[in-house]
């Protein structure tokens, strides 16, 4: 099985940004730990702060990943473009939020990618990831 997880902006700054929001744990050693965890599967990582970035990444993995685990960041609550992408291809895509995006500010409380997805993980820190995941191995 083949997954493509993709961050947003801002999820570059994992480890150092807001920890008592999102730990103090980077993206990359948590993802490199999963790698290990399920060598059967292959498992690949982008992240970009630029929108038209995630949006070209989305469309180029239809059809060649089996998912993809995607935190959008900030873009959730803003990007109808993003929304538009996931709507337009058929590989399905779980949503992932470290936070809890319904405990935060009243605009985080929005998802416009949502809707297009296959399921939605949020409030479960980095391990929303793996809980994702595992959604497509069961």
């Amino acid at each position: 099985m083949k997954l493509l997880f993709i961050n947003g902006p801002n999820l570059n700054l994992l480890g150092t940004r807001e920890q008592n929001v999102y730990g103090n744990q980077t993206f990359e050693t948590y993802f490199a730990d999963l790698k290990t965890k399920y060598p059967a599967l292959q498992l690949d990582y982008f992240q970009s702060n630029v929108e038209g970035e995630l949006i070209n990444h989305i469309h180029a993995a239809d059809k060649k990943y089996d998912g993809i685990i995607l935190n959008a960041g900030a873009y959730t609550h803003t990007s109808i473009a993003i929304a538009d992408a996931i709507a337009a291809i058929n590989t399905p895509i779980v949503e992932v939020h470290i936070s809890n995006i319904f405990t935060r500010e009243d605009y985080r409380h929005v998802s416009y990618l949502g809707k297009h997805c296959k399921g939605s993980i949020s409030g479960f820190g980095l391990t929303g990831y793996e809980l994702a995941l595992r959604s497509f191995i069961s």
